[in-house]
């Protein structure tokens, strides 16, 4: 699975989004498609099996193990790239 960032224009600036999660507004999109490219790239990064807790649409939380080696891979998407 790959998840896809979206970089668009938002609130007052450029943000970018993930499902149905935007980030704070950036004053310009030169950094708002920084700010997205900083947080896929993390989003690759590894780190130690933990025990996470997440809330599910319903209000539910669940609580998982997660191989801190299992990361997803990303991609960043301009939906405003003349903007640049």
């Amino acid at each position: 699975m790959t998840l896809k960032y979206h970089v668009a224009e938002h609130d007052g600036g450029y943000a970018y989004r993930l499902g149905d999660v935007w980030s704070e507004p950036y004053p310009d999109h030169e950094t708002g498609v920084k700010a997205a490219n900083d947080a896929a790239r993390r989003q690759e990064v590894g780190g130690e099996p933990a025990e996470i807790s997440y809330q599910l649409a319903d209000g539910q939380w669940q609580t998982q193990h997660v191989d801190g080696g299992d990361r997803p891979e990303t991609e960043v998407i301009d939906d405003n790239p003349t903007a640049a």
